[in-house]
């Protein structure tokens, strides 16, 4: 909005002033970060505030005893804070990108599908607790179901920007420069099952105060930068990108697509501010389902399916704990890998504190982000 404001008043505002940062992406990153930033700092006590009135607070319950009396002290602290986040990302995205960038548009969408679900799914758990129901949130498949319409609906329309986009209809591989060509009906596929993916892995992370928000920040600050890389030039005086310096897929106007996940960078710092040790509020599905779905959606349009897996690997490794632990569990007849999933309960319950458990966690999250942009360069 801001971009579109200050391009028609170019004639008589900004020539004569001078000032065309705005046109910089980089710009825009920087300003898209410092305001989402803001705006969650400044709408996180009034939302906790709005929360805690209408008594939507979390009880956790685990099917393990320790656990349980190791978290009881959380029990009603305000959850549903992903409001915060969401509100930051979609406020600061809407005042610095331009609007009629496609790869935007599909992300301001992808956030409201799936913040929408997570909202359903907080509310019907927090209803069915306060009114003594059996009822945990949205069953399974229905949750599913909604996921896979998301992406179906985002995955069909970004093939078609990929239309004239050679490098977008293509499978890439760390390591590797060339790409392998994709059916559309392939590229589907393999959009369904990261979006429900990506989405689900934040979600089982959201265990611990921070844990989450920090991990997704480090990522988004990783898909910032490979949005900015698959389509901007290297200087203002040269006609290379960095796509093509270092060999990556060349996806025009996927830079602007940085300033979303620059705001997701900033919402998410703003919003530890409270959900840092002891957390003032908790994420809930309204944060983590969007959050996990937009990793997915940024790693589709930078054509980095593979380097994701690598860029969430705390998340991945979160995700298959679980499905290590229920999977070994069915099998061997009621026997366990872990002392409790997702992985962080593990850890907890082995004698970590909290605060130790997610700040190293963050740091095993930076190393994978750091190995990530290595390979950038070994191509």
């Amino acid at each position: 909005m801001i971009y579109h404001l200050l391009w028609f008043l170019r004639d008589s505002f900004t020539h004569r002033l001078g000032f065309y940062a705005y046109q910089e992406v980089m710009f825009r990153d920087i300003a898209a970060l410092l305001t989402s930033l803001a705006i969650a700092l400044f709408l996180g006590p009034k939302i906790i505030r709005w929360l805690m009135t209408k008594k939507i607070g979390d009880r956790p319950e685990f099917h393990h005893a320790t656990l349980n009396e190791l978290t009881k002290q959380k029990a009603n602290t305000p959850t549903m804070g992903g409001l915060i986040i969401i509100a930051a990302v979609l406020a600061s995205t809407l005042l610095w990108a331009k609007l009629n960038n496609p790869f935007v548009q599909k992300a301001v969408i992808l956030v409201l599908w799936f913040g929408s679900l997570g909202a359903a799914d907080d509310w019907l758990k927090l209803t069915a607790q306060s009114r003594h129901r059996s009822r945990d949130g949205l069953k399974p498949w229905e949750k599913l179901l909604f996921q896979f319409g998301g992406a179906v609906l985002i995955a069909s329309f970004l093939f078609v920007d990929f239309t004239n986009i050679e490098d977008g209809q293509k499978f890439w591989l760390p390591f590797y420069k060339h790409g392998i060509p994709l059916a559309k009906w392939v590229f589907i596929i393999i959009a369904i099952l990261y979006l429900s993916a990506t989405s689900n892995a934040v979600n089982l992370t959201d265990g611990m105060d921070g844990l989450a928000a920090g991990c997704t920040g480090i990522a988004s600050l990783v898909l910032a930068i490979l949005c900015y890389v698959a389509s901007e030039t290297m200087s203002r005086t040269s006609a290379v990108t960095w796509a093509s310096y270092l060999l990556l897929p060349a996806i025009p106007q996927a830079g602007e697509l940085s300033i979303f996940f620059a705001a997701v960078v900033g919402a998410v710092l703003g919003f530890l501010w409270y959900n840092c040790h002891p957390a003032q509020v908790f994420m809930g599905d309204i944060g983590s389902l969007p959050l996990g779905a937009a990793m997915g959606y940024g790693a589709l349009v930078t054509r980095n399916e593979i380097l994701l897996l690598i860029i969430e690997g705390v998340f991945i490794i979160e995700l298959f704990s679980v499905i290590i632990q229920v999977g070994y569990f069915k099998y061997s007849g009621g026997k366990r890998v872990f002392r409790c999933a997702p992985l962080h309960h593990h850890f907890h319950l082995a004698g970590w504190s909290e605060p130790q458990v997610v700040v190293r966690f963050w740091l095993l999250a930076a190393a994978f982000a750091a190995i990530a942009l290595v390979t950038l360069k070994i191509r």
